[in-house]
């Protein structure tokens, strides 16, 4: 790896925003999950939780509309809905769900400045009655036309770039979140990856 590309990866770690990360629940479509894979990229998140507790595990992600963003991504996996619940209480301060209901907030009331998990479900059937029993909470994406949702890559796109929007004028990706510890682990799998082209 060159010293260009080391510096490059080193910096593109020190924006990682370790209290941030996307729970996807049974989605089908595997172009819909690296959709969202790219999008947390761009945004600096590192972790995402993939949940599949109705449909089977996907080998693969759509490597296409991902831009292999899978492989700078730490994918935590699980078919268990107590072992995934588990998983997020030890990292993350709150769960919301996306659920359209008369208790959900705005996005825009959410403080992407705490710590979050943020949950989006199924295409067909959003997120789970059992998952949001366990969550805190439920969000909506303020909308004014005639169909009230929107594509799961596309409700999660405009949560996280709000996320991110408040996160850098809060100033957080100007100081690293992730350990050194974390950042040494990741720069040796990142170089591992890119000896591997």
């Amino acid at each position: 790896m060159t010293p260009e590309r080391r510096n490059k990866l080193l910096k593109v770690l020190q924006q990682r925003q370790a209290n941030l990360t996307v729970v996807m629940e049974n989605v089908q479509d595997p172009h819909n999950i690296s959709a969202v894979m790219r999008t947390c990229d761009a945004v600096g998140i590192q972790d995402i939780y993939i949940l599949n507790t109705k449909i089977p595990r996907h080998k693969k992600f759509g490597a296409k509309s991902s831009s292999s963003a899978a492989k700078w991504l730490t994918v935590h996996q699980f078919d268990d809905l107590d072992a995934c619940i588990t998983a997020l209480r030890q990292q993350y301060k709150t769960i919301l769900t996306t659920h359209l209901s008369s208790d959900a907030i705005s996005l825009h009331e959410i403080d992407f400045t705490q710590s979050i998990a943020l949950v989006f479900g199924n295409e067909h059937e959003g997120v789970s009655d059992a998952l949001r029993r366990k969550a805190d909470g439920n969000f909506i994406i303020p909308q004014m036309g005639i169909i009230q949702s929107l594509n799961i890559s596309v409700a999660c796109a405009v949560t996280i770039y709000e996320a991110m929007r408040q996160k850098k004028n809060a100033g957080h990706y100007a100081n690293p979140s992730l350990s050194i510890e974390r950042t040494d682990s990741l720069m040796n799998e990142w170089g591992f990856e890119e000896n591997e082209k």
